[in-house]
């Protein structure tokens, strides 16, 4: 877990519900359970305030951290795709991104093929991007300040089911995010009993907890979030899921709890 990555995950799931913001030296006390150095924090949390993540302020002879804004939107969206899924029966409508940008505005184009695919959509073909939830309203207001990049949409629908599933497993490759899935399942699956009993405690339950976290949440930014009716037979997105909600749900007290004794004692 890159430390980067950890102080985000901090903020997000602790932090947060604890006045937003943090001392330096709590977050060195909190970073020190996952092995990181203070000097190391010390450069990570500097780095970070440069290119805008975080705010700092000086509260007597000490530093106090806290996100900036974009932090938190960043934040939020990826929250949504890890721990929210869509509910409801699909009512068999494809969206459709047909997008053009200029051939000098390679950048841009990544930029937006990237946004595209981190909104789940998947590429049917070269500039036509699919999703089977509306979120070009997003799209379009992710790229409003780019002339340069020109939408167009479509809402439409297939020849039928067996037109959609092809659909699918041309645009996302399905069969080896489920074959991630599954063998993520069966890593945390068989741990279950003992999170279950309350075996792990303390420091023990955050460090697991925010491992969980840093190993599942790379397979939802993957993850188009299809309606099952989409999905090859055996799906083990969903389970996986529903193992990681009761794991981060289990281990919740006794992360929370030592989060507060190492900032109470770091007096962060």
């Amino acid at each position: 877990m890159k430390p980067r990555s950890l102080v985000f995950d901090l903020f997000g799931d602790y932090l947060r519900y604890r006045g937003g913001e943090v001392r330096l030296r709590g977050l060195v006390a909190l970073m020190d359970c996952f092995d990181v150095p203070e000097s190391t924090v010390r450069v990570v949390a500097a780095r970070m305030r440069k290119e805008g993540w975080l705010d700092a302020r000086r509260e007597g002879r000490e530093t106090v951290y806290a996100l900036t804004d974009d932090s938190w939107r960043l934040l939020d969206e990826g929250r949504e795709r890890i721990f929210a899924r869509a509910t409801g029966p699909w009512d068999g409508q494809w969206h459709m991104v047909i997008y053009s940008v200029p051939e000098a505005d390679r950048a841009l184009r990544e930029q937006l093929r990237k946004k595209l695919s981190w909104l789940g959509f998947g590429m049917l073909s070269a500039s036509v991007w699919i999703s089977p939830h509306d979120r070009i309203g997003q799209v379009r207001a992710s790229f409003a300040a780019q002339p340069a990049v020109r939408i167009d949409a479509l809402h439409a629908r297939s020849e039928g089911a067996a037109a959609d599933r092809d659909m699918a497993a041309r645009s996302w490759d399905l069969a080896n995010l489920n074959k991630e899935y599954g063998e993520l399942l069966d890593r945390y699956r068989p741990r279950l009993a003992d999170y279950r009993a309350g075996a792990v405690r303390g420091r023990d339950a955050l460090v697991e907890r925010m491992r969980l976290i840093h190993d599942y949440r790379l397979l939802p930014f993957r993850d188009p979030d299809l309606p099952p009716e989409l999905l090859p037979e055996d799906w083990a997105g969903r389970r996986l899921h529903e193992v990681f909600l009761e794991i981060h749900g289990l281990l919740r007290a006794e992360a929370e709890g030592y989060i507060d004794e190492v900032l109470g004692t770091a007096g962060g």
